[in-house]
């Protein structure tokens, strides 16, 4: 116990003022700490933040904005006393960057910004329009193309066209040709055959005619038998020297100077009246010779009136024949 009271008793005494600057440091280390953080907080809820879009090859980046430094906090002249430990100093913001220098570096970035969209609205502008005439060169060579499409192929459908009409032409020239023809075979025969029915109906005619003859006949009291063919009341055969009468009356009259091939026979048949004067004649068969036939007509009307028979009647109608070397 008296020992350590001697300790004490043995320490020098403790300056006086120490536990002001303490204190006082303590102090000034919170006003210290206060600042430090009004700063940060101010800098981040007043701090602007810039947006630059830049269009140059490099990044240039902003100035900080100027920041105001805190006042110092107030200090108490201390009292005579021991100096106080050392305190850390707090470093200062750098300067702030001069506003102008900033808002010129913006406008020229914006100048060339602009610049550069007007230049590539140009470079748009001269693409569009080259494009535009690459592709109005492009249509007028499709429609020129098109167009000579349509010429080859009109062209072509008209060649067809004149190539059908022609083959249509052709066959129906065939056809005309081979209906004419059948015309014609249709015609030669319809010419037979009414010639064919001439003859028949001139030989049913002459036919219907001797029947008519016959029945008159029959009808007047004609003498003949079932099977007579004449068309006289009676039978009035020449006799056999008749034809000698006749042929030496009608041959004086007949005149020709002609000479003939062989002996032609020209058939006449004449028909009198009871008195034997020749009311026709018509020839019935044709010598072959037309001047042989046609002197004989005439000797035949030069002649006028056939002879009578020993019986005293004429014969009617006769079939006379007259041969010029007879």
């Amino acid at each position: 116990m008296h020992a350590a009271q001697d300790t004490l008793n043995l320490t020098p005494p403790q300056p006086p003022g120490m536990v002001r600057a303490l204190g006082l440091a303590l102090l000034a280390h919170a006003l210290l700490l206060v600042a430090l953080v009004i700063n940060v907080q101010w800098k981040q809820t007043e701090s602007a933040t810039v947006e630059a879009e830049l269009w140059s090859s490099s990044i240039q980046m902003a100035a900080p904005k100027a920041v105001d430094e805190p006042p110092p906090p107030p200090v108490e002249t201390p009292r005579p006393t021991p100096p106080p430990p050392p305190v850390a100093k707090v470093q200062p913001p750098p300067p702030a960057p001069d506003v102008k220098d900033a808002d010129i570096a913006l406008e020229r970035a914006k100048k060339k910004r602009e610049a550069e969209k007007l230049e590539q609205a140009q470079q748009d502008k001269a693409d569009k329009a080259e494009k535009a005439k690459r592709d109005k060169i492009d249509k007028d060579k499709a429609l020129k193309a098109q167009k000579a499409e349509e010429a080859a192929d009109k062209k072509a459908d008209e060649d067809k066209r004149l190539k059908d009409k022609k083959a249509a032409q052709d066959k129906q020239d065939a056809l005309d040709k081979k209906a004419q023809a059948t015309q014609d075979a249709k015609n030669a025969a319809k010419a037979a055959a009414e010639k064919a029915s001439a003859q028949a109906d001139a030989k049913d005619l002459a036919a219907q005619r001797a029947d008519n003859l016959k029945r008159m006949a029959g009808m007047a009291g004609a003498t003949g038998g079932a099977n007579a063919t004449g068309s006289a009341l009676q039978s009035s055969a020449p006799s056999s020297g008749y034809g000698g009468r006749v042929s030496a009356k009608v041959k004086p009259n007949i005149v020709s100077t002609d000479t003939f091939d062989g002996n032609p026979a020209a058939e006449v048949e004449v028909r009198s009246a009871s008195n034997g004067t020749i009311l026709s004649h018509k020839l019935v068969k044709s010598s072959g010779n037309k001047a042989w036939d046609d002197a004989v007509l005439k000797a035949i009307d030069k002649t006028e009136t056939m002879p009578r028979d020993t019986d005293g009647r004429v014969p009617s109608p006769m079939i006379l024949t007259f041969r010029p070397k007879d």
